[in-house]
């Protein structure tokens, strides 16, 4: 295999996902910021609530368009550059992404037109419901492509069999509750929250330091600082709960992640700085604070927290054991009833995939000499630096949410619309949270690496067989084509902030009123 084609089918599949997931997050958060809105419409009967509904429902609406559209050409992507992927998983790796499409993308298509055009059609309950079920839809997705991409994390409840040559599924139940996909759904949705928050709250802002639409600005701003502080506590909670399934299911990148070399005394400390070297095996002006990751990471005092190092000499040893492996498959391959090499590989089956890293240096694992398996051993460790800092970065803005969410609770609470200096930090924040969410995704995905699947698939071996024009060719063209749909996004976005709500009919008690001035003539914010 082409290194490079591989690295470019990496390097394309990565720009699709990380355009995507631009809208995914504010998907997920707006659909339930809009029920939470509805909700307090359907309760207290003012036409002020419709009409905050409706104008957040339309920037929903215009992002969830986008984000269908990127997600159909990633799915695509499985077929035309991660062929032998697609074959050597598709049994496990199909099936949830096939539910999500049965279960959970219809229910959005079913629903959401009905949410967009039938506020004059359905009683208002009936409304709710639907805005609730896209809502739903929305997060079932997210849960299904979670619970697959978990899976490639920590491949459970499947087994290879050496008849077809593939991955097959041995307990679905098992792929379904995925300790490691669970964790990850809760995370990735409570940070979709977080993002829907922040923008919700960053465009109320920005209309109250223009002193416009201020009876729409004020009622959500209140709900995304409610809203918002609760998810930026449960990210912060549920990412430490991904921490810890780190500590029993994918040990390379917690040490990767804390740049951690050799094994310490328990409990670990954690570095909150330090400047990692791949090529020296060190950690170079470490501030440390001691105890910490080891509490975090294994919930005691006794708890080990492997390094690197160690963990490179255990892949060294799996590799032997998957070299048994490999060559019990072969021999199955001529003699079915081989009942020796039947019995070579039950004791050794789990360590195949290390025997497969092989296949970058020598083409059969079994002519692999010691200095060519120690070789292979060290590309098990991914890029130290990178995961050291991203997930410093993403932790970071992490907590920093919790202080700007409860400031922001804080001056609702109070009434206190005035303060400028925050209105003005809430309008800059807005792209925080998707600089946070995409170093995220980097942080799981590269961290993963050198795998397709952990411990079964190495990442060279799943491309598809194509040349680096082609590939390059579909990299310009989705570029363009991405680009295009960008600048149409914030574009229609912008103008939709920019003309903001309908004008309802009628005063903030429901009373029917005969014309209300235009938003423009708002007072605006008096100065400090």
């Amino acid at each position: 295999m082409d290194m490079a084609v591989v690295e470019l089918s990496r390097l394309q599949f990565a720009l699709t996902a990380l355009y995507h997931f631009l809208f995914v997050p504010l998907t997920l958060g707006l659909s339930f910021i809009l029920v939470i809105m509805e909700s307090v419409y359907v309760m207290t009967d003012r036409p002020i609530w419709r009409d905050v509904t409706r104008f957040w429902g339309k920037l929903f609406g215009i992002n969830f368009v986008l984000g269908v559209a990127t997600g159909l050409t990633m799915e695509f992507e499985f077929g035309t550059n991660w062929a032998y992927y697609s074959h050597y998983v598709g049994d496990i790796f199909g099936a949830p992404l096939a539910i999500e499409g049965l279960m959970a993308f219809f229910l959005e298509a079913t629903f959401v037109g009905l949410m967009f055009f039938g506020w004059d059609r359905l009683s208002k309950r009936g409304h709710l419901l639907t805005t609730f079920m896209v809502a739903l839809g929305s997060n079932l997705s997210a849960l299904w492509i979670l619970i697959a991409n978990g899976w490639m994390q920590h491949p459970t409840g499947a087994v290879f069999n050496p008849e077809t040559m593939r991955m097959e599924v041995s307990n679905f139940k098992d792929v379904i509750f995925n300790p490691v996909a669970q964790a990850k759904f809760v995370h990735t949705v409570s940070a979709g929250y977080v993002c829907a928050s922040v923008f919700v709250l960053g465009v109320s802002c920005y209309y109250l330091l223009r002193g416009r639409h201020l009876e729409l600005a004020k009622r959500s701003f209140t709900v995304a600082a409610s809203f918002g502080l609760l998810s930026s506590l449960s990210v912060v909670v549920l990412g430490d709960e991904s921490g810890y399934a780190l500590t029993d299911n994918q040990q390379m990148k917690l040490a990767a992640i804390e740049a951690m070399w050799e094994t310490e005394q328990a409990p670990a400390g954690l570095d909150l700085f330090g400047i990692p070297s791949n090529s020296a095996h060190e950690t170079a002006f470490e501030i440390r604070i001691p105890y910490i990751l080891g509490l975090v990471a294994t919930r005691s005092i006794t708890g080990e927290v492997t390094g690197i190092i160690p963990l490179v000499e255990r892949a060294e040893n799996r590799m032997r054991s998957g070299i048994i492996a490999y060559d019990a498959v072969e021999r199955l391959k001529v003699d079915r009833n081989d009942l020796a090499a039947r019995e070579a590989w039950e004791r050794n089956k789990d360590d195949l995939g290390f025997a497969l890293l092989l296949k970058r240096f020598v083409a059969d694992p079994r002519k692999a000499d010691a200095a060519t398996i120690e070789k292979a051993a060290w590309t098990t460790v991914p890029n130290v630096p990178a995961l050291f800092w991203m997930f410093r970065i993403m932790a970071g803005l992490g907590f920093f949410f919790i202080a700007f969410f409860a400031t922001a609770f804080t001056f609702s609470v109070r009434r206190q619309f005035d303060r400028k200096w925050f209105l003005r930090a809430a309008v800059l924040a807005i792209p925080l949270p998707w600089i946070a969410i995409e170093v995220g995704w980097l942080v799981a995905e590269l961290g993963r690496q050198p795998w397709a699947v952990d411990g079964v698939l190495p990442t060279f071996l799943g491309a598809s067989s194509l040349t680096r024009g082609q590939i390059w060719t579909t990299i310009t063209g989705f570029t363009v084509l991405y680009g295009i749909m960008a600048v149409i996004e914030v574009r229609l976005m912008l103008a939709t902030i920019r003309k903001g709500p309908e004008i309802y009919e009628g005063n903030d008690d429901g009373d029917p009123a005969p014309e209300r001035a235009p938003a423009t003539t708002f007072t605006a914010i008096p100065a400090e």
